[in-house]
């Protein structure tokens, strides 16, 4: 069974979605059937139960938003993708909280310098844990916000939230 929990941010509802005890989805919504569409069929198969507590998962983001940015780091999380991808992910995942980089640079952390910042940023519009694995922390090299999955004020809000808790 995957289990679901919404907790509220100062930003929206925040949907966890977890399956054995590892994050397997997360996404600022307040329908947790919107993040588990996205998961692999096999995931989907085991069927979506909403649940009061996640524990770790749901304290972890209770403790981010009280200041503890490194929190969420402390979570399993797991998402399908090519090793590729999934070198691109864990890259992500090691970037600091209070700090932001561009694509190119995320696929430089992945080991891939070669990789066109169209991989990297494909990696992040592919991820299915956010603010977990954290694609808000990159930027265009051109400046600006770029896009987001959950749109540029939440996008705005936890890079504001990260370098004013710092």
């Amino acid at each position: 069974m995957i289990e679901a929990q919404i907790l509220p941010t100062p930003t929206g509802p925040l949907a966890l979605l977890s399956h054995e005890g590892v994050l397997v989805a997360a996404g600022f919504t307040a329908d947790p059937h919107d993040m588990f569409v996205r998961l692999s069929p096999a995931l989907r198969a085991c069927g979506l139960e909403r649940v009061d507590d996640l524990g770790h998962a749901a304290q972890a983001v209770r403790d981010y938003l009280d200041g503890d940015l490194k929190a969420l780091d402390a979570v399993p999380v797991s998402q399908p993708g090519t090793p590729r991808r999934q070198r691109l992910l864990a890259a992500l995942r090691e970037v600091p909280p209070g700090t932001t980089i561009h694509y190119a640079e995320l696929a430089e952390r992945a080991g891939m310098p070669r990789t066109a910042a169209r991989a990297a940023g494909g990696a992040c519009a592919q991820n299915l844990i956010a603010p977990f694995v954290p694609c808000h922390r990159v930027l265009p090299s051109t400046g600006g916000l770029g896009g987001y999955y959950y749109g540029t004020p939440v996008k705005q809000w936890l890079l504001s939230h990260e370098a004013g808790a710092r």
